[in-house]
């Protein structure tokens, strides 16, 4: 009898882990369309400011929609701004700021503990 209490008690270990995992990745998932959402509303703001209307979708290159070197320095501030964290030197390339996508990596890659908490 022993041997079917710990049988329940291991299955229902494992449907209540799968379940904490499913939570946790609903999360994730929701933490990413987030950020995601909040990096185009920026990318969008600055275009506005500069007269442009233009279709941003997470792949589009930004220097392809519109965004000028200088754009490119005030989407990192409000990105900091935003997000309310420095992002650090090492992170400050081209290949973080091609797209929507590459910075919402990036942001999510140095936000990751915090939203993992």
């Amino acid at each position: 009898m022993p041997a079917v209490t710990i049988d329940f008690l291991i299955v229902g270990y494992a449907v209540a882990h799968v379940a904490t995992m499913k939570n946790g990745n609903l999360k994730m998932q929701a933490f990413n369309a987030d950020v995601q959402n909040r990096i185009l509303a920026l990318v969008k703001a600055i275009l506005e400011q500069n007269s442009i209307v233009v279709e941003v979708r997470p792949e589009s290159r930004l220097v392809d929609v519109g965004l000028t070197s200088m754009d490119m320095v005030n989407l990192m501030l409000s990105v900091e701004a935003e997000f309310d964290f420095t992002i650090p030197q090492s992170e400050i390339t081209p290949e973080n700021f091609q797209s929507v996508a590459t910075l919402q990596r990036m942001i999510v890659n140095q936000l990751q503990p915090e939203a993992a908490a």
